[in-house]
């Protein structure tokens, strides 16, 4: 056995990570990533989205298993809980749109469940929570203020809300319990993955330009960073290996300094790709979200760089579409994007 399988051994050795909502866009990266460096997954998910398929190929590990059930439920948590080290939660309705067209399904899935998983957790011997929190949370600042972890919040949505409330519960559980959470701020998702959605920004500017469509951007000269979903499944497990004394209990903004980009930023660096395309403008949207945000303490306390910046996720989906991955993605626009919940 070679030292760094050896390492790999000894670092993920009797672990095994519980990802509740391990079937989405970013848990599915996450999910093969974990397997690739020696965990054991078991993935908790509600299907909400209907997106059955994109799990298959987790099936084949005999490291992998799923169990199909709500977060919110009792039974259903003790179950899925034995004998676990570690847990992720991602799961819930994720983003404005949803949360706001599906108010009682939000409370539901953002406050309810999320807080009821979150009290399940305690005297079991897990290790690691993490919890995938959003940078939404900073709502608008100003245009001279970047937003470090101790930036005050201004949640201007139902989804950002949720996120908020479940922060404080977990910071007011300090000395309260016997396992280490850290909250991560997740910047907006970009790129390629199993459960694939053309609904975040980057994905669906490009796809549009792309398909030769005419591109309508709101407030382009609007901030928000950005994070591919590989670095995310990167950060999730350079935090499940890093020791809880600098991850217990803390926030960390997640995502890069380099990738704060404008609207109008992103369009140029496909428009580079993909010259003669049509772009219209519109100001005041009803989204009036726009914030830059700091990240120096990822680097700072857990020696963590992200890899991709925007362009590669740009030529990364270029290519995934010259290739005819995503020829239906106008004959099934909403399997693309988390636009309605298929009802359990």
């Amino acid at each position: 056995m070679t030292l760094v399988n050896c390492q790999k051994e000894n670092i993920t050795q009797g672990r095994r990570v519980l990802l509740v909502g391990g079937a989405g866009y970013i848990g599915c990266p996450v999910t093969s990533l974990l397997l690739e460096s020696g965990y054991k997954v078991r993935n908790l998910d509600l299907l909400t989205y209907g997106h059955q398929t994109a799990i298959m190929g987790h099936m084949l590990s005999p490291d992998y298993e799923f169990q199909f059930g709500d977060m919110g439920c009792s039974k259903t948590m003790d179950e899925a809980l034995d004998g676990i080290t570690d847990v992720v939660i991602l799961a819930g309705l994720v983003g404005d749109p949803i949360t706001k067209k599906l108010p009682e399904e939000s409370h539901r899935y953002n406050d309810m469940a999320i807080k009821h998983c979150l009290e399940s957790l305690n005297i079991r011997e897990i290790r690691n929570v993490i919890f995938v929190s959003t940078c939404s949370n900073y709502g608008k600042i100003e245009e001279s203020e970047i937003a470090d972890e101790d930036h005050a919040l201004e949640p201007l949505s139902a989804y950002s809300r949720s996120k908020v409330n479940a922060e404080k519960l977990i910071l007011s559980l300090k000395g309260k319990v016997d396992f280490h959470p850290t909250i991560l701020r997740f910047a907006t998702a970009f790129g390629m993955a199993p459960r694939m959605r053309f609904d975040l920004t980057v994905n669906e500017f490009t796809r549009d330009l792309y398909l030769d469509k005419e591109l309508l951007v709101y407030d382009a000269e609007t901030w928000r960073p950005y994070c591919h979903v590989k670095d995310f499944a990167r950060l999730i497990r350079k935090v499940l290996q890093a020791d809880t004394d600098k991850t217990s209990f803390e926030v960390f903004n997640a995502g890069s300094n380099e990738n704060n980009f404008t609207k109008q930023g992103i369009v140029d660096l496909i428009c580079g790709r993909l010259p003669d395309r049509k772009v219209s403008y519109n100001e005041n949207s009803s989204d009036p979200r726009n914030y830059r945000v700091n990240f120096s303490k990822l680097s700072n306390v857990l020696g963590f760089e992200c890899k991709y910046s925007v362009a590669d996720g740009i030529d990364e989906l270029l290519s995934g579409m010259d290739e005819h991955l995503f020829d239906d993605v106008e004959a099934r626009q909403l399997y693309y994007g988390n636009y309605g919940i298929v009802n359990h």
